[in-house]
């Protein structure tokens, strides 16, 4: 099984190196407490995390037609507007920009404030799921960093400022790697590969999330099945089912799927979207914010006579550098990249953005982790009189926050048994 990793952004220099400043409290970040946060704040912050979900999903997909995605937008969403602290002018607009901030409605001390209420959120402690979020920002021994930027990055993202030497590329990495490995509790072990010793900064988010079925599956109906590849071949896989339950369930003729949710304890759950044999694409080509609102508000509770959905474990790994320029991101990974506001001088650029990320499903729950995401699908089949839903074929599957209503993983799964 492939390890699930996080989302990072490397920064290089062509030239200087300086010394680190301390970190302190913040003026943009007094803008933006918690406290400060509005409804309407709230709103605009999961509109804009679904427009950049579905628009990084289509490049990420495009990129591999037939394998399996898994990826958190949270993850890299908060990895970029945590970098945008730093960035000015045309470098930061494309980047809030890409992100699908509209800046004539939103500011940018409101979309951290609306960053810094949803992560104390979502790091509140629960009995019933386990979800951690956080950030880290590793810094070339001889860099000066704005006090400024430490001040903002430590108020609003908690973020740890961690001393690492790259002119040893080598112990960098691992000490890169090792940090992610323990926040993600083993699961992501090799996020960073391949430092050079001109990089000066790196920029770390992570996200782990792990949680328990409201109605988990019995492991002794798990029996091996056929799940039908895009191709229509055939592979073995452990199929989970359930026979008798209502869940919330639409079936959408206008975009050929299938639609049904099932709900974790705690604040979270799954929805789960499955596309009629051979319609992948064109579901695909529908996923923008308001289907997605269509299909949940147009679920239903009803009663379903068998579920199967496959037992499986997938895990993606992405170089966001050469997909995010494709959603307007550009300036940053140039010569003209403008990130004075991280050392008062414009000798940075994103050298690399890296994002893997892990999907876990069984009959207990559900295990995601990445400093990047995870989301999954289903499919669904009408016999008679009875309504049987049969994850047997390539689907989606969106784990969203409830309260939020924010995407923390998305994922196809084109074949479970690819990890």
């Amino acid at each position: 099984m492939q390890k699930a990793k996080s989302a990072g952004g490397l920064c290089e220099s062509p030239s200087h190196t300086r010394k680190t400043a301390e970190c302190g409290p913040g003026t943009l970040a007094q803008k933006g407490s918690e406290k400060d946060a509005t409804p309407s704040n709230n709103l605009r912050l999961a509109s804009s995390n679904a427009n950049f979900t579905f628009s990084l999903y289509k490049q990420l997909a495009s990129t591999k037609p037939s394998e399996n995605v898994v990826f958190s937008p949270l993850s890299i969403s908060t990895a970029l507007v945590f970098l945008s602290l730093g960035a000015r002018n045309t470098t930061l607009t494309e980047i809030l920009q890409g992100l699908k901030f509209d800046l004539t409605e939103t500011s940018e001390a409101e979309i951290h404030q609306g960053f810094q209420h949803l992560l104390h959120a979502l790091s509140r402690p629960s009995e019933q799921l386990q979800l951690s979020t956080g950030n880290a920002m590793f810094i070339q021994d001889h860099m000066e960093v704005l006090t400024k930027f430490s001040e903002d990055t430590q108020r609003l993202y908690e973020a740890q400022a961690l001393i690492t030497n790259f002119q040893n590329p080598n112990a960098a990495e691992k000490s890169i790697n090792d940090y992610v490995k323990k926040k993600t509790q083993g699961r992501i072990a090799e996020l960073i590969r391949e430092l050079s010793p001109q990089t000066m900064m790196v920029l770390v988010n992570y996200i782990f999330f792990k949680a328990k079925w409201m109605r988990p599956f019995d492991p002794r109906d798990t029996v091996e099945g056929e799940f039908y590849l895009s191709t229509g071949k055939p592979v073995k896989v452990p199929m989970m089912s359930a026979e008798d339950l209502t869940i919330p369930y639409f079936r959408d003729e206008e975009h050929s799927c299938t639609v049904v949710e099932l709900k974790y304890e705690g604040n979270a759950s799954a929805l789960f979207i499955l596309p009629d044999e051979g319609k992948m694409e064109k579901v695909e080509a529908v996923l923008l914010p308001e289907t997605l609102k269509k299909w949940k508000d147009s679920l239903q509770m009803r009663w379903i006579d068998e579920l199967h959905l496959p037992k499986f474990c997938i895990s993606s790994d992405f170089s966001l550098e050469s997909i995010l320029p494709q959603l307007g991101i550009r300036e940053v990974f140039s010569r003209l990249a403008d990130l004075s506001g991280i050392t008062g001088n414009k000798n940075l650029m994103v050298s690399q953005v890296v994002h893997k990320a892990l999907l876990d499903v069984t009959e207990e729950g559900t295990e995601a982790t990445a400093s990047t995401g995870v989301k999954v699908t289903f499919l669904s089949a009408k016999l008679g009189p009875k309504t049987i839903v049969n994850f047997n074929r390539p689907f989606l599957m969106a784990i969203v926050h409830t309260d939020s209503n924010v995407n923390l993983f998305l994922s196809k799964v084109t074949n479970p048994k690819q990890n």
